[in-house]
């Protein structure tokens, strides 16, 4: 069966260079014009966040504003004793409005407690709880009106409810007593004039507004997890970094015996499965209702019914009776290919002990990415907070002008109010009408495709620092004497010295893919409640291209740094390079992506697992370490959930350096069948292993 096309389909195959003894020293600068954009971009996103930084204010994220759009509790202010906001009626929260205007439609101020006690205006008007109830009025409220006039106005809210703060916003403080939502002992509430209404209408108000009421007390009691039982997480995160270094030492002993358990027990796999569709193909002979067809079955929704049929496990037994026999003939003729994906994947073990500093790069390019999200988080906040305050006209009823913009201060004498005597003139939300505020989409925009440009850039760093450390492993005749003393440090200083633009272009590829499948979600969110079928039928199509296009670029790309790390060409010749020399041997490529899948699947389920288990007895108490004993916990899930998600995030980080390295190795390994011929002016330079497992030798070697 041959795997190598020779024929100059995909190019043609790599000539003897005298000269070529793994990557190249003397090379030159790649794709300057792609580097030049990057600077000038580079420089534009500073420019941005400069200008985002000049007009935001984060305080309207942080801080909860009034109607008037002051800020609750800020320092400096008025309101700097007042932190919590307050809702005349917090029922109107429930309404719709609250969805289009983000504002719920009823006068808010800011206090400086929320109500502890349930008392109506109308009560509180004429007794000494008057006093009490005046704070949460508008600022400045004059006793001088009637109590109808004050409600009708808005000044007052018409009843106060026992409330607690969340988020800084007052909200009513509903419990259930016996099956029967209740604010503090009451199951229902005035609404100031003398009617009463069932709490609940209150409670869908508060849901609507702050979610779920119970968010604040199980976030403290997580928080108070953590502070009591950090220091066991680090050390079960150290434990996690020690397996995952284990397993790819390991890797170098027992990748043979792990991928042929896993061949053999797939094929008893499904030997069993032929097997048990026979049985039960057997035990239902002679059964009432077994011989019906499929067809005349027709379509279930109960699926079990199916199995009740003959032919539903004849069915079974046919399809896997034809994997298993494609699972052979593939072993029977791919057997070779598949030893020297292991043979490849022990090469990376000893690899990556040989630059075992390789091991921690993964750590400075998380902090480059953290860096990328930080500022793109920051620029997209003050973005977002530089608009200025747009004050529209609420009210309850049908109103002409209700939603147009007013000006609070001249709002009481205008014709809008006597237009609607009910209506109110608050703040909405953060706007503008000037050039700047007409552009913040294009600059949020323009925002998160600079951060997807820097964070592909980063991994692409990543990917040619590895690639030129491991190729320089590979390309060491005598290992590890001929290998440099810093091959990651110099794989690093060449990335950034000559091939910058080559990167930039690589990353700004994959970017601008990300930009559009961004836009399309975005699309598909907004048309998720149109009816039109043939838009959205569209719309997945097109998310699907896009998706299948951006795993088509990544993979081209990180074979294409490969070539980059090694020849120093540009990006263009390196991707071209790269993808004919993959072509050339798709079988081989196709074997080794699905060993390494597998090895990588299973050490990051033993690494995960292990440690989750662990992490689980001990927390629940069931094991004892020393003398120590996990502390007291609220929930005891939380550190545990947090060790599982660090150990697979450390575990991911060790089998992505190990996964370039085999990626290396490969295109390495390709090349160097390509070029050589093993006589001693072209030999090899894979292991023995390899030469073993191809019938290659060099003839030095043979003549010693």
């Amino acid at each position: 069966m041959v795997d190598e096309r020779k024929d100059g389909s995909y190019g043609t195959p790599q000539k003897y260079d005298p000269a070529f003894r793994g990557p190249i020293y003397n090379r030159g600068c790649t794709d300057i014009i792609c580097c030049v954009f990057l600077f000038l971009a580079i420089v534009g996103y500073v420019a941005v966040g400069i200008i985002a930084w000049t007009h935001g204010d984060p305080r309207k994220v942080i801080y909860p504003t009034d109607s008037r759009g002051q800020f609750c509790g800020q320092k400096g202010t008025k309101n700097e004793n007042k932190p919590f906001l307050f809702y005349f009626n917090i029922v109107k929260c429930a309404s719709p409005l609250v969805l289009l205007e983000f504002q719920c439609p009823t006068p808010q101020i800011c206090v400086e407690k929320c109500p502890s006690r349930y008392l109506t205006y109308l009560n509180a008007h004429a007794s000494e709880d008057f006093e009490y109830y005046k704070q949460y009025c508008l600022p400045g409220f004059q006793k001088n009106k009637g109590v109808a006039e004050v409600l009708r106005d808005g000044d007052c809210p018409a009843v106060l409810i026992p409330s607690k703060p969340f988020a800084q916003r007052c909200f009513p403080a509903v419990h259930a007593h016996k099956g029967v939502l209740m604010v503090g002992n009451e199951t229902t509430y005035e609404d100031g004039l003398g009617s009463r209404k069932n709490i609940t209408e209150l409670v869908e108000g508060a849901k609507k507004a702050s979610g779920v009421l119970e968010a604040r007390q199980l976030a403290m009691r997580i928080f108070e997890d953590y502070t009591v039982s950090w220091y066991w997480i680090i050390i079960g995160l150290i434990i996690a970094m020690v397996l995952s270094l284990l397993f790819i030492i390991l890797l170098r002993f027992l990748a043979g015996i792990m991928v042929w358990v896993m061949i053999v027990m797939v094929i008893l796999v499904l030997g069993y499965g032929i097997l048990h569709c026979y049985m039960e193909y057997a035990r239902l002979r002679g059964e009432a209702g077994s011989d019906v067809s499929l067809v005349d079955l027709g379509f279930q929704t109960d699926f079990r019914v199916y199995l009740h049929l003959r032919q539903t496990w004849v069915a079974f037994m046919i399809i896997l009776s034809i994997i298993e026999v494609i699972i052979i003939l593939l072993l029977i003729f791919l057997r070779k290919r598949i030893l020297i994906a292991i043979a490849l994947i022990k090469e990376a073990s000893r690899a990556v002990g040989y630059v075992m500093c390789s091991l921690l790069y993964p750590l400075v390019t998380f902090f480059l990415l953290c860096l990328c999200i930080a500022y793109w988080a920051s620029t997209a906040i003050f973005l977002s907070t530089s608009n200025e305050a747009v004050y529209k006209i609420f009210n309850d009823t049908s109103c002409p002008v209700a939603g147009k913009t007013c000006n609070p201060e001249t709002f009481p004498s205008s014709n809008e109010s006597r237009l609607c005597p009910g209506a109110h003139c608050q703040f909405a939300f953060y706007g503008g009408e000037s050039t700047y505020h007409r552009a913040l989409l294009g600059l949020q925009i323009f925002n998160v495709f600079m951060f997807f440009w820097l964070a592909n850039f980063v991994l692409a760093l990543g990917q040619v620092t590895l690639a030129g450390a491991f190729a320089s492993y590979y390309w060491a005749m005598n290992k590890p004497d001929d290998l440099p003393a810093f091959p990651l440090f110099s794989a690093f200083g060449r990335a950034l010295r000559y091939h910058t633009g080559s990167l930039a272009f690589g990353s700004l590829l994959l970017a601008i893919v990300q930009v559009i499948r961004v836009m399309l979600e975005y699309l598909d969110q907004r048309l998720k409640a149109a009816e039109n079928k043939f838009a959205k039928f569209l719309m997945s199509c097109l998310k699907c291209c896009f998706w299948c296009l951006e795993k088509f670029i990544k993979f081209l790309n990180r074979n294409a740094y490969i070539m980059i790390a090694i020849y120093g060409t540009n990006f263009c010749t390196s991707a071209r390079n790269a993808f004919f020399l993959l072509m050339r041997n798709i079988i081989r490529v196709a074997v080794l992506d699905k060993v390494t899948d597998f090895l990588f699947l299973l050490g990051k389920l033993l690494i995960v697992g292990s440690v989750g288990i662990l992490a689980f007895f001990f927390f629940t108490h069931r094991i004892r370490i020393v003398q120590d004993t996990a502390p007291p916990l609220n929930y005891y899930w939380v550190p545990v959930v947090t060790v599982v998600i660090g150990s697979y995030l450390i575990a991911h980080g060790f089998f992505s350096v190990y996964g370039m390295c085999v990626d290396t190795l490969f295109l390495c390994f390709l090349e160097d069948l390509e070029r050589n011929d093993g006589t001693p002016e072209r030999p090899y330079f894979m292991s023995l292993t390899l030469k073993k497992i191809l019938n290659k030798t060099n003839k030095r070697q043979v003549e010693a």
